[in-house]
Order: C-alpha cells, then structure tokens, then sequence
C-alpha cells in the first residue's frame, strides 16, 4: 500500500477536533432535504488524485454538504463545478464535473488537498483546529515529491502552504510571498506558489471571482507546467 493511501485512511479516521467531529457528524445525520436518500459521508475528507503530480491544489475545508456528503474533496458542491471545469479545460482531468466518488473522475499530473479535512461550522475552522490538522497537509507535501506549482485557493490556503514549508525548513523568501489573485512566487526550492480567490459562492456569486479570472491561474499553472 502507497505511503498516501495510508495517509488517506489515517485522516478518514482522524477525531482530533471534538467541535468538528459533533458538526459533521450532525449534519450526516440531519442531510439537506434534497439530499434526504444519500448516505452522507460524515467522515474527514482525504486528498484525492495523481500521486506524481506536478500540480497542486490546496484549498480550505470540506463544505457540510459537499464534501462531507461525497467523501470526496470539492465534490457536489458549487465550488468543485468551479474547479473541476478549470482542471478539465487545462488537462488536468478527464471530465468537467465532480458529482460523487463514483463518477468516473480522474486527475492526471494534480493532486488536491485541504487545510482542514472535516466540515466547520460557518466554514470557519478555529485556530486549534488548524493547528491538529497541520500535520496531514505536511505529509501530503512531503510524498507529492513532484510538485512544481502550487495553486492556493484563498489566503488562507496560501499562507498555510508557506507555513507547511517552513516546517520542511525551507528558506522561506524575504520580503514574505503576500497572497492575490493571480500572484505568482517562483520559490527557491524549485515551485511556483500560485494564489488564487476560492471559488466560493460567497466571491463567484459577486463576481468577485469570474470564470476568466479563475481560468487564468490554471491557464498560468498549465505553462508553467510545460515550461519544465
């Protein structure tokens, strides 16, 4: 068995953050009306995708009623129809959208992890909680052995990327990257820190994030990509 599926199996099991763990749990129970005939995940969410990519995605948490009803990360929700169509436009993935684990979805040269792995309340983790689940996305980075470009989906994402280096003891770059959408920091140990807004409804809805400014960082990651 590979280092990250077992990995994958030790976040499925994790209970480390009791608020977390009574949330998802609830809402597996609860469900949402239209989904009242799914078998809610109800579970961390573990990465998923290509375990040689040079491409990888780090976003937030699970949404309580996509991720944490799928199993899988940016899946059913508005967010992972967002992303799933920006990895498929830029060849990252054989289909456009992301329904359940079952779908017949594969990632090719990307991988896709989270900060935290369960649904929080208000989709805000608390400082604690980031700190317990710290330790996944450290192992994540550290058996992605090919990753050459990091997109972070929001600041917080892209500040816990730095943060996960940091405990790699890599020479972080003095002025320290600041996250924007669209920045790009070549980084001393040969990857592209690339940030992006997340493809939340919060900024789609407002058009804070469009479609061609969400298409442009996986358009630049693609490039940098090939460039290699």
């Amino acid at each position: 068995m590979s280092a990250l599926r077992i990995l994958n199996g030790t976040i499925c099991d994790c209970t480390a953050c009791p608020r977390l763990v009574d949330y998802r749990q609830a809402i597996a129970r609860e469900k949402r009306k239209q989904y009242r005939e799914w078998t809610y995940w109800g579970r961390p969410v573990p990465g998923f995708g290509d375990p040689q990519a040079r491409l990888y995605v780090l976003g937030l948490a699970p949404a309580a009623h996509g991720g944490n009803r799928t199993g899988r990360v940016f899946t059913g929700d508005r967010s992972g129809d967002w992303l799933y169509d920006a990895l498929h436009r830029y060849g990252f993935a054989n289909q456009a959208s992301s329904t359940h684990r079952d779908d017949g979805l594969a990632l090719t040269d990307c991988y896709i992890g989270a900060t935290v792995r369960c649904a929080p309340p208000g989709n805000k983790p608390l400082p604690d909680e980031f700190e317990r689940c710290s330790r996944f996305v450290q192992e994540e980075v550290r058996l992605l052995k090919n990753h050459r470009v990091v997109i972070a989906l929001g600041k917080i994402a892209f500040d816990h990327y730095l943060k996960t280096c940091r405990t790699h003891e890599r020479a972080i770059p003095s002025p320290i990257p600041k996250f924007g959408h669209g920045v790009a920091y070549p980084l001393p140990w040969g990857v592209t820190l690339l940030g992006s807004y997340h493809p939340s409804q919060q900024n789609t809805f407002t058009g804070k994030l469009t479609r061609r400014m969400f298409h442009a960082v996986f358009q630049k990651a693609s490039r940098s990509i090939n460039d290699q």
